[in-house]
């Protein structure tokens, strides 16, 4: 003879299968977001905006000399040297995305 039925055991045990289930499916269910990436126009406007800051802080010093505010003449020059470097590689990575862009819209489809 077989021992009686517990239903109730049953219906918990039914629940906690079904609770550990639900908790397996949760991180599948919302994928983990892929972090963002910086957008090229972003990460462009970013680069130019900080060569123009430079430029500007090169400009104040070179004003701030020309007008007797002060008398350091090596931080004017180190600014202003910055400042032509910045603009020099600016312009250089310029010249490279316009030979890429040349070269892909002269390749043949």
């Amino acid at each position: 003879m077989l021992p009686p039925v517990d239903s109730a055991a049953i219906l918990k045990l039914r629940q906690d299968i079904l609770a550990r289930n639900a908790a397996l499916r949760a991180p599948l269910a919302q994928p983990a977001a892929a972090p963002e990436q910086p957008r090229f126009g972003a990460a462009l406007d970013t680069a130019l905006r900080q060569v123009s800051a430079i430029q500007d802080q090169a400009g104040a010093a070179t004003t701030a000399y020309e007008t007797g505010q002060t008398h350091d003449l090596a931080s004017v020059m180190i600014a202003r040297q910055k400042a032509s470097i910045a603009f020099e590689a600016t312009l250089q990575a310029r010249n490279r995305l316009v030979s890429a862009y040349k070269d892909i819209m002269n390749m043949p489809l």
